[in-house]
This record gives C-alpha cells, structure tokens and sequence, in this order.
C-alpha cells in the first residue's frame, strides 16, 4: 500500500473519540481507525524507512493501571524512530491534524549529565545553540521537559542555563489542517523536516 494521506476521517475518528472515548464507540469504529489511521501511518513510514529506519507504531491503548484518567483508548496515534536511547523521530496523527518531532524524550541521570556536560562545553553548548537557533527559525519550537531550578553544579547566569534546565530535549513542527496532510506530498515534507534534523540528532547521540 503507497501512502496518498491520512483521509479526512482520521481526523474526525479522534475528535468522536475525544467525545466518546468507550469501548462501545471503539468496538463501532474499529475499522475506520484501521483503515483511515492504522494503514495510512504503516505506509507512510514504510516509505521513509529506508532513510531513516524502522518505526514503531504505538499501541492506541492507554496503560491506566496508575493513572487517575481512566479513559481507555490515546486520542492520537503515535509512531517513533529511534537512533539512540528514547532518541529519534516522531509523527503523530489526532483530531488537531499532523505534527512531527526530534530529540530524546528522557534520559538516565548518567546520560542526562553526559548531555550537560556537553552543553556546559563552550564549543558543543554553543553548537547546540546553533543547530536549535536554526530549526527555530526554519519553523521549528523547541520543547522539552525542564527543571524550574538550575541543576546542581551549574550557576543560574550560566549563558546556557535555559538549555541546562532541560531534562527532556524536542524540536516539533506542526502542519495542523493544512491541505497537504491529505496528500502523498506529506511523506516528502516529513522526509525533509526530518532530514533537517539530523544534525540535532547526531550531536545528541554523540553527547549523551
């Protein structure tokens, strides 16, 4: 199957999941998620596969053992790239459209101080800085879970210590309800945003 899109109606499986997010509605509208969300993400990634490696597509369960929201079914469908550990690419499809994604989304306590020790380096930190200044500006917002604090052993007037904070480190574009979510074009546009963040990726791998 060639990618052509996600259709219309993955779109609006999750916004009828948000309203009625049951068994009942699930067991109803299982084929509509896979066929318009399921089998439009596998073909997409099967095409970007060979650039950029094997995906995981998630679950669309929720894991509530813990959790207060006892909702059972995620109101958006995720896959993943990884080059390292938690570190790589994402595509995500829900009822606000399409969005894409960078970076590493945890990191061990040892891995987390590779990585700021590396920021702390005047020539990585300022590489860094670089690379994130120029994704920014080509439409790019960079995310990630932060300390509200400075980490230990590092100076609140640190010149980096916004990227210091950071325990979790992301780029994501959004293209929300643009056309060309529905059309084959959109592999193409992924292919280049994520190729646009190699360099993010491999001074991350490098560093942590």
């Amino acid at each position: 199957m060639s990618f052509t899109g996600f259709p219309a109606a993955a779109l609006d499986f999750y916004d009828d999941l948000e309203m009625d997010n049951t068994k009942t509605f699930w067991t109803a509208n299982k084929h509509v998620y896979e066929e318009s969300v399921r089998a439009p993400m596998a073909a997409l990634l099967a095409e970007l596969e060979e650039e950029f490696g094997t995906a995981k597509i998630f679950r669309p369960y929720r894991d509530v053992r813990f959790a207060k929201d006892k909702t059972p079914y995620k109101t958006h469908q995720g896959a993943f790239i990884d080059v390292a550990p938690a570190t790589g690419w994402y595509v995500e499809v829900a009822a606000p459209g399409v969005r894409v994604a960078a970076g590493f989304y945890e990191a061990s306590s040892e891995r987390l101080a590779r990585v700021r020790t590396a920021i702390d380096d005047d020539r990585r930190g300022k590489n860094l800085e670089k690379l994130l200044a120029d994704l920014t500006a080509a439409g790019w917002t960079v995310g990630g879970d932060q300390l509200k604090t400075s980490p230990r052993g590092y100076d609140a007037d640190h010149p980096r210590i916004e990227l210091l904070r950071h325990k979790s480190l992301t780029v994501v574009k959004s293209y929300g309800f643009e056309p060309v979510i529905h059309t084959p074009e959109l592999a193409a546009r992924i292919r280049a945003d994520w190729a646009a963040t190699k360099p993010l990726i491999t001074w991350l791998t490098d560093n942590s």
